[in-house]
């Protein structure tokens, strides 16, 4: 396949890596310090494994997705209308866009510009990116996309390559559970500028993630999503399996960069206050990231 990723940041970056290594024509559209070093050197993918040299295309420019069958839409949802704009002149007919961005709105917003299907996917990877140029693998690396009609193909090769992908017709309830883990970590990871195995600990954390839970819950509940019952669980285990990691808010705001904060605990809030359903708790964690941003002087 020719894939091109468009916002190739550290999840564009790793699954762009693996499906270079599986064989396919791969193109990130990226940064500029980004594409720089790739081009001088080659991607550094380095897991658990080691690290080695990744060969690929990398560009600046929208216009390296032309003449692509598969689209990895990675821009943070603070982008996505620009960045939609930018690719729309470049787009075949038949190409496939899929979205693995934060957030459970971003595949609708994206259609909406592009005036076209976009597949939501449900993205399971830690990453960061220490240097320009450079990906490192933290846990997971696999993707529930949604139907379409090129998934079985997508589903084949992308598994092929070292991507565990897996069709759902259920993706929209996935999006909404890992919306559940962002809403519970992000902002309180990002407030503390702490990792994930040093915050539930803390006395009052686990009860304050039941709540923003909860509130959730009531939310989908009346939207006619499912999200499961024991989704605390998965919670709270997710501290001991990536004790180490930061969330992407908190890397945001520790680079004085906008966070996705308005699409996480935010879109809770907004939809929340569509349906009359109080949401205090995601109400707080919203507010207390977005004056994180404010001191960091995020977007400034």
């Amino acid at each position: 396949m020719k894939i091109a990723v468009m916002g190739a940041g550290a999840v564009g970056c790793y699954f762009g890596a693996m499906l270079a290594k599986g064989g396919h024509a791969v193109t990130l559209i990226a940064r500029p310090q980004h594409v720089a070093a790739i081009q001088a050197q080659g991607l550094i993918l380095e897991t658990a494994k080691g690290r080695e040299i990744v060969k690929l295309n990398a560009t600046t420019e929208a216009c390296g997705i032309a003449g692509a069958d598969v689209v990895l839409f990675c821009v943070k949802s603070t982008d996505t209308a620009a960045a939609g704009t930018a690719i729309a002149p470049h787009l075949k007919p038949e190409t496939t866009i899929l979205s693995l961005q934060n957030g459970v709105d971003n595949p609708e917003r994206l259609s909406a510009v592009l005036g076209r299907p976009v597949v939501p996917v449900a993205v399971y990877v830690a990453t960061d990116m220490p240097g320009p140029g450079h990906v490192r693998l933290h846990g997971r690396g696999d993707l529930a996309i949604g139907i379409c009609p090129a998934g079985d193909a997508i589903e084949k090769e992308f598994t092929a390559s070292g991507v565990p992908t897996k069709q759902s017709p259920n993706v929209a309830d996935a999006l909404w559970t890992k919306l559940v883990m962002n809403c519970c970590y992000n902002a309180l990871s990002a407030v503390a500028q702490l990792p994930y195995g040093q915050i539930v600990p803390v006395q009052g954390v686990p009860d304050l993630m039941r709540d923003v839970i909860a509130e959730i819950r009531a939310v989908t509940g009346r939207l006619g999503i499912n999200v499961p019952a024991d989704v605390i669980d998965s919670v709270l285990a997710l501290s001991r399996s990536m004790p180490a990691q930061y969330s992407s808010t908190a890397q945001d705001v520790a680079r004085a960069k906008p966070s996705e904060i308005d699409y996480l605990n935010g879109h809770v809030v907004k939809k929340g206050e569509e349906l009359g359903i109080p949401t205090p708790a995601n109400r707080a964690l919203w507010v207390m990231v977005k004056l994180a941003e404010l001191k960091a002087g995020a977007g400034a």
